[in-house]
């Protein structure tokens, strides 16, 4: 059996998966682990042989004996599959099993051979060293202490001897306590602050109170509620969470409280103010975040004080706050570009071009840009030669990719994905382009793009901009009189063309369809004798998608950017997001206030760009895409219940 798959206008024909007979016996040896049937179990495994995941089903019975502490088996299985992501999963798992032990040498010894520990099994091996006293682990704990927010459990002694080793102070713990707050991560925050000194705690009650009642709480706190440190954390909390709805209110309630806080409480009362007022797109967020002077802010706040700025096109305040962000932020290409734009908008060409120096030809939203702006033309580069019969065997033999397949045969899709991106560790670039190859010629779209999108010295754009299901997409974009590049940018960020896709919010197939928007399209378009089983049905599927992208493109100025906005989010908030005046359009991408949408919105605009070159030959131009936002607009919408 064949299938045929249209790629950028070529008719390909791919094989279908090798079925193997033994998959069974390791469906039967999975589920016996999963129910704890030990018989069962070896059962299976016996039928097993060298099935490519005989050592999973090998895994499970070895995780299934370690109450028996039997570390030969484990360090024999190790021994075999050194390296593979079976064995750093095991050995985790092993970690695991030892911490709770309080066996500490054997996770010294076993914690330098993991690749890619996790958060939790560091701590266990941190733990381990703090049993012989090494000092030297507070030093890193300290530096986590900011940045790890939600710790595992594993972490809270590491964390207890920071505080017993008095390496942290009073601020610190409020400094993590007041960052769990604005993260939106409360009983994190009330558990951070079980580390101050029993007399400094602020009262339980009181902060529930301030945290879920915080108009009430301020209208009822004591007279005295200033002359401590926690009746004044207590009081710019609940100033924080009345901003998350009303910044505005904020305003008038710290303005109440201002003359009886501290400077650096007071900054950090308007840090949050300024916060919630710029996401919120209010025009007053640039004068309340000037308010905080110099303090340092969170990396979020940092990031929200350009984007007011940027919308109030305040450029001296752009360049100065992406000066203070700490250098690793500000190294990001985001902040690169606008530092650049603002050095230009003040002049300093120079300075301007050598930023944008640094990110040009990244093959991304600002690496397109800032090759605009040194007006050079955005295109894929040369193609590199095919791999070999050679390289192509390489790739079918890797223990690793092989263990990947078979999941994917097993429509085991998320073993799969994890075993597929380990085995591609340490590729060079020859490697990856033939197991994007290979990928491809199994259909696999997602991880032939997303192998492709490694190479750092030879490339294949047609790998990683593939276009399948072209004798679909192309005639329903022509009939919808979409640009059919931007259509396949969209689908491509939706599914990566995965058929069966399915968001944790239900929506499905290659465009990503909620049920009910599904339904309104169906019955808008006359679809008769729609249902939602047919929503994976991949015409069914892009037929019911294109058809949105027009809807939702007549109704929102027929401008791309929106319609991807509201693609994502909605057609409402896509117009919410409009500023009072015309706004440029990669400004309205960049301060789209849900993450999610701000880099779908990015990645589907610069994917089109490459899509239309690979489609026509010629350069793109994301500049000309993103055009200029209209400012909102009070006219009815074209259909008022478009979802």
């Amino acid at each position: 059996m064949k299938f045929r798959v249209i790629i950028l206008g070529l008719s390909l024909a791919f094989p279908v998966f090798a079925q193997d007979g033994r998959d069974a016996a390791f469906l039967a040896a999975r589920d016996a682990f999963r129910t704890g049937d030990r018989n069962k179990l070896e059962r299976a495994t016996a039928q097993l042989g060298n099935h490519e995941l005989a050592p999973y089903a090998e895994n499970y019975r070895l995780r299934m004996w370690m109450d028996q502490g039997d570390s030969a088996s484990l360090r024999s299985f190790f021994e075999r599959y050194e390296k593979s992501y079976v064995a750093e999963k095991l050995r985790a798992d092993w970690i695991r099993w030892l911490g709770k032990r309080s066996t500490w040498n054997e996770i010294e010894s076993e914690y330098p051979k993991l690749l890619a520990p996790e958060p939790e099994i560091t701590c266990y091996n941190q733990q381990a060293r703090l049993a012989r006293d090494d000092k030297s682990v507070l030093d890193e704990a300290e530096k986590l202490w900011l940045s790890q927010l939600e710790p595992p459990e594993a972490c809270r002694p590491v964390f207890d001897n920071l505080i017993a080793s008095q390496r942290l102070s009073v601020d610190d713990v409020w400094t993590r306590a007041r960052r769990q707050i604005e993260a939106n991560r409360p009983s994190w925050a009330k558990t951070t602050l079980n580390y101050l000194p029993d007399s400094q705690m602020p009262d339980s009650r009181a902060f529930d109170a301030a945290l879920n009642n915080a108009m009430g709480y301020l209208v009822r706190q004591p007279a005295n509620w200033h002359t401590n440190r926690a009746g004044r954390e207590l009081a710019i909390i609940a100033v924080q969470r009345i901003a998350t709805n009303d910044p505005k209110a904020a305003v008038d309630e710290l303005e109440k409280l201002k003359s009886r806080l501290q400077e650096s409480e007071r900054q950090w009362a308007w840090s949050q103010i300024g916060l919630q007022a710029a996401k919120k797109h209010l025009s007053e967020a640039v004068s309340w975040y000037a308010n905080t002077g110099k303090a340092q802010l969170s990396d979020e706040g940092y990031q929200w004080k350009v984007r007011a700025a940027l919308r109030a096109q305040e450029w001296g305040v752009v360049r100065d706050t992406i000066l203070a962000m700490p250098a690793e932020l500000a190294g990001k290409p985001e902040w690169i570009y606008w530092l650049g734009r603002a050095q230009k908008a003040g002049g300093r060409t120079t300075d301007a071009d050598a930023l944008f120096e640094k990110i040009a030809g990244q093959p991304n939203f600002y690496g397109n840009l800032a090759d605009e702006e040194l007006d050079r033309v955005v295109m894929p580069p040369a193609k590199a030669k095919a791999p070999t019969s050679e390289e192509q065997k390489a790739a079918r033999d890797n223990p690793g990719i092989r263990r990947a397949l078979a999941f994917f045969r097993l429509d085991m899709r998320t073993e799969a994905v994890k075993e597929w991106n380990w085995a591609l560790r340490g590729m060079e670039d020859r490697e990856l382009l033939a197991a994007a190859d290979l990928a491809k010629r199994n259909q696999i779209w997602d991880r032939a793009i997303n192998t492709a999108e490694r190479t750092k010295y030879e490339h294949d754009y047609t790998l990683r901009y593939l276009a399948p299901y072209g004798e679909h997409v192309r005639p329903a974009a022509l009939n919808q009189s979409l640009d059919d590049a931007w259509v396949y940018g969209l689908m491509r960020q939706e599914s990566r063309f995965i058929t069966s896709a399915k968001s944790n919010v239900g929506a499905s197939g290659l465009m990503q369809l909620m049920p009910a928007t599904a339904k309104w399209v169906a019955k808008k378009i006359g679809l008769r004798e729609y249902n939602h089983s047919q929503v994976t049905d991949t015409q069914t599927n892009v037929l019911l998608g294109t058809s949105y992208m027009r809807l939702v493109m007549e109704n929102l100025d027929n401008h791309p950017v929106l319609a991807s906005a509201a693609y994502n989010a909605g057609p409402g908030r896509a117009k919410k997001w409009r500023a009072d005046r015309p706004l440029e359009g990669a400004i309205y991408a960049e301060t789209i206030p849900f993450s999610e949408t701000r880099d779908y919105v990015k990645k589907v605009m610069s994917n089109a760009v490459y899509y239309s070159a690979l489609f026509n030959g010629k350069p793109d131009s994301l500049k000309a895409r993103l055009g200029v936002i209209g400012p909102r607009s009070t006219d009815a919408p074209k259909d008022a219940d478009l979802p």
